[in-house]
C-alpha cells in the first residue's frame, strides 16, 4: 500500500477521533490530565495545560464536524474500495 494523501488525511481523522472518545472521568482525569488539574488564572500555563485545553477543545468544537467527516471517510471507502 503506497503512501499517499488520502492515506495522511485518513490517518489524522483517526486520530482526532481518539483525542475526541477520551472520557474526562474515566482516564483523563484518573491519569491527572482532567479539567479539574488545570493551573488556576494567571498562573505559568505549561505543556501540560496546553495538551489538557487541546483535548476540550478538540471535544468540545469538532463533535459535529467529527460526524460528518467520518460518514465521508466511510462513503468514499465504501465507494472506491
Amino acid at each position: 500500500m503506497a503512501f499517499t494523501f488520502y492515506g495522511l488525511l485518513e490517518a489524522c481523522l483517526l486520530v482526532v477521533n481518539a483525542v475526541a472518545v477520551l472520557h474526562e472521568e474515566r482516564f483523563l482525569s484518573k491519569i491527572g490530565w482532567g479539567t479539574d488539574q488545570l493551573a488556576g488564572f494567571g498562573e505559568d500555563r505549561g505543556t501540560k495545560h496546553q495538551v489538557i485545553n487541546l483535548i476540550h477543545s478538540v471535544r468540545t468544537v469538532m463533535r459535529i464536524p467529527l460526524i460528518f467527516l467520518n460518514a465521508v471517510t466511510i462513503v468514499l471507502l465504501l465507494l472506491m474500495g
